[in-house]
């Protein structure tokens, strides 16, 4: 530090010709000196004090010599060498500040030296087409441009200059990239106002131009990989594979996945190059390709691609990488949407040669993967093709529900015949280990056991009626779907049943809403619907126990069932039955009401309309009756026309016990039409030819018609005299007390005869 302080004292020129750092050191060994001259005087002072006072008065003039010495340099320092220091300090801050300038200006000269070589290198390489090389200094000459940006003492038009060329000469790069892609990668597509179809799609075709000479072999071509490589040190090699990867999929394989008589044809000529076109295939008629042949076209394709474009590596990933990303998902979901959901099976013996379809997506997909199109283990496609059982159970679910609903809304009119001995078509099942044995110990205890007292042999079994065909076929279609979800995945078969469930519930909502004015207009639409309810309750009774023990669990553990279905069916064919009987009485009373309410008629024109209106009812009974008859099973049909007859003759003796005045001409005419109703209401009760076994149902009319005991009491009591009338009274025990009252009895007498003292006595018994 001494000697640097001397070096700057001694360039400044203030510093004597004598070295400061010697006199230090030389005061220094001075003050070694005087020190140890010191130290021996005190070791002497008490062995002999008085010959080294004199040697010690000199030593202390010695030291005090020294300090003045030590003194003024002190002085000397502060003052002179201090100042001087501080000037020397800040020219060398000054030199430093220059210095870094120097450096900056040198840097931005090697950067725009660097920007100079580089663009001359571009302009060397572009027309020799070594492309990869020229991106590469356009490269190096936009760093130099970025870093020149950075020192904010660059001068903005120089910047400006340069970056404008370096535009002009990327535009340039860039134009000569794509006019190059262009001429080794040429699409020929159809016009875009021409509608998409088969024949469109034929123009389409893709060629591949090589560039090697007829003793290369690599592929793709040398030129193609600069032209690539170039594209990517550029930022705009995704564009133009974006842009590839939209028209191959909309022209080339999307077509080939959709048009199974479509094609594709790779011809490889030296001149020409490779060239890929769609065609077709004349000998296929199919609707839809199988998954193997759309596999089969696509890996042409895409192997094509693979060997004589995309085969080019761009950093650490192949090309075929970026171009698998950008297709893949589209062209997964147009194979599942296209392909795969066609073939799946629409039944369940066919499941397992569905297996083969799986190995095939496997390899498919190994095949892409090899090619670096498909990174990754799961894709959605061959998610879809594995869980065939899942889509096996929608497709069926969404085809018996569409079959039904079809049904549900085909015309009702066409029947088919119901008896007794009439069966569902149940297949026969399989009975699960654990049912055989528990089968065999109950039949041992029944041969022992004997019970005598069994069911009736028609327990359980529908009576003979009609039901609609469609009926009939939509109970076909439940079963066949039901025997389906037997030995099938769990949630395959818990699909399958509770869309069967969904059949009869769309049943129960559909059909009342669709056919409601039919239902409402046509008596024989209302008794089909009536039995078409009751033959599904019937069989939804038992039809839950028939497959429950086939059926996985929870199935098999009580789930399967469609037992709390059967009172809602029955109350809809009821509903719907009982609607339309309230329509037919409305009609019968309409009819009634033309009849003048029977009074005065010894008017010809009162006993026409009243003649007529009974008529019309008979005859609407009859016309009924012809209706129903072979529809409704044999009760039913009695009760119903039994109420209605009732209904009838009920409104009659109303009208006729309203009357207060019944001459004798209006009382014939009362009993002739009364007397018709008697003789042709039963009429209507009369059984087919194959129904005499059930001729007690005819037999029986009062069981049917309340009120034809009083109706026949009635017509006797028109025609007969006093007499006859207390007699069948009898005390209020004979056959008229049993169905009027004795003041309904008073007030017909009343009306029938005159006021006479006869009359008095027979009113007098009537009690």
């Amino acid at each position: 530090m001494a000697s640097f302080v001397t070096e700057v004292l001694a360039s400044s020129g203030k510093l004597e010709k004598e070295d400061l750092s010697s006199k230090i050191s030389k005061m220094s060994r001075k003050v070694e000196d005087t020190k140890e001259e010191l130290c021996d005087m005190i070791n002497k002072r008490y062995s002999d004090f008085l010959p080294s006072l004199q040697a010690s008065e000199e030593l202390m003039v010695q030291v005090e010599a020294v300090s003045k010495e030590m003194e003024s340099l002190k002085t000397y320092i502060e003052t002179e060498v201090q100042t001087n220091l501080h000037i020397a300090v800040a020219e060398h801050i000054k030199m430093k500040q220059q210095l870094e300038r120097n450096t900056i200006i040198i840097k931005m000269l090697e950067h725009l030296k660097e920007f100079h070589d580089s663009m001359e290198e571009f302009n060397k390489a572009l027309p020799e087409k070594k492309y990869v090389d020229a991106a590469k200094h356009l490269e190096r000459a936009r760093g130099s441009v970025d870093s020149l940006k950075e020192w904010k003492t660059s001068k903005t038009t120089l910047l400006s200059a340069l970056s404008s060329e370096l535009t002009v000469q990327r535009e340039n790069l860039i134009y000569h990239l794509g006019d190059e892609w262009k001429r080794l990668v040429i699409w020929s597509l159809p016009s875009s106002k021409e509608p998409a179809g088969l024949k469109s799609f034929l123009k389409v075709e893709l060629n591949l131009r090589s560039a090697c000479n007829k003793d290369e072999e690599t592929k793709p071509p040398a030129l193609l990989r600069c032209v690539l490589q170039a594209l990517a040190i550029q930022g705009d090699l995704q564009h133009k594979i974006k842009l590839f990867s939209q028209v191959l999929l909309k022209n080339v394989l999307k077509p080939l996945v959709m048009y199974a008589s479509l094609s594709v044809r790779v011809t490889e000529q030296q001149a020409e190059g490779t060239t890929l076109a769609l065609h077709c295939l004349e000998e296929s008629s199919e609707e839809r390709s199988t998954p193997s042949q759309v596999y089969s076209k696509l890996l042409i394709v895409l192997t094509t691609l693979h060997t004589h474009l995309l085969d080019v590596s761009i950093g650490d990933r192949k090309l075929s990488s970026d171009l698998g990303e950008l297709i893949w998902v589209e062209l997964s979901q147009c194979i599942i949407h296209e392909c795969l959901v066609y073939s799946i099976p629409t039944n369940s013996s066919q499941l397992e040669k569905y297996n083969t379809v799986i190995k095939e997506t496997e390899e498919f997909e190994k095949s892409l993967k090899d090619m670096d199109y498909l990174q990754g283990d799961s894709t959605d496609l061959l998610k879809y093709a594995r869980d065939v059982n899942c889509h096996f159970a929608s497709k069926k679910c969404r085809d018996v529900i569409v079959a039904a609903r079809k049904l549900m809304t085909s015309k009702m009119h066409n029947t088919v015949k119901i008896t007794p001995d009439s069966k569902l078509r149940l297949s026969k099942l399989p009975p699960p280990k654990s049912e055989v044995k528990v089968k065999k110990e109950t039949t041992k205890e029944e041969a022992a056991m004997e019970n005598p007292k069994q069911l009736s042999a028609w327990s359980l079994r529908l009576p003979a009626c009609r039901i609609s065909e469609s009926v009939q076929q939509l109970m076909d279609l439940a079963l066949n779907t039901l025997c389906e979800a037997v030995g099938s995945s769990t949630q395959c078969a818990l699909q399958l049943f509770f869309t069967v469930r969904n059949i009869f519930q769309l049943f129960y909502d559909v059909v009342p809403t669709y056919h409601k004015e039919n239902l409402l207009k046509f008596p024989h639409l209302a008794a089909i619907q009536h039995n078409n309810c009751m033959y599904l309750a019937h069989h939804l009774l038992t039809l839950g126990h028939h497959f429950r023990t086939h059926l996985p669990q929870p199935l098999s553990e009580g789930v399967a069932t469609f037992v709390d279905m059967v009172p809602g069916f029955r109350k809809l064919g009821a509903q719907c039955f009982l609607a339309q009987l309230n329509v037919q009485r409305a009609e019968l009373l309409e009819r009634l009401s033309t009849a003048h309410n029977f009074s005065n008629l010894d008017d010809e024109d009162n006993y026409i309309a009243a003649s007529k209106a009974v008529r019309q009812v008979i005859h609407q009974l009859k016309q009924l009756g012809t209706v129903w008859q072979d529809v409704l099973p044999v009760n039913i049909y009695c009760k119903a026309m039994g109420n209605l007859l009732n209904t009838a003759i009920t409104e009659v003796i109303a009208k006729i016990m309203m009357l207060e005045d019944i001459s004798s001409e209006d009382g014939e005419h009362l009993h002739t039409l009364c007397q018709s109703i008697i003789e042709e209401g039963p009429l209507v009760f009369i059984p087919l030819a194959e129904e005499n076994k059930n001729k007690k149902y005819q037999e029986e009319v009062p069981l049917y018609v309340k009120k034809w005991s009083t109706f026949k009491e009635l017509v006797i009591v028109l025609r007969a005299n006093l007499q006859e009338i207390v007699d069948r009274w009898a005390d209020g025990k004979g056959p008229l007390a049993m169905e009027f009252s004795s003041s309904e009895v008073k007030s017909l007498i009343r009306a029938l005869f005159q006021n006479t003292e006869r009359r008095a006595v027979a009113l007098t018994k009537i009690k």
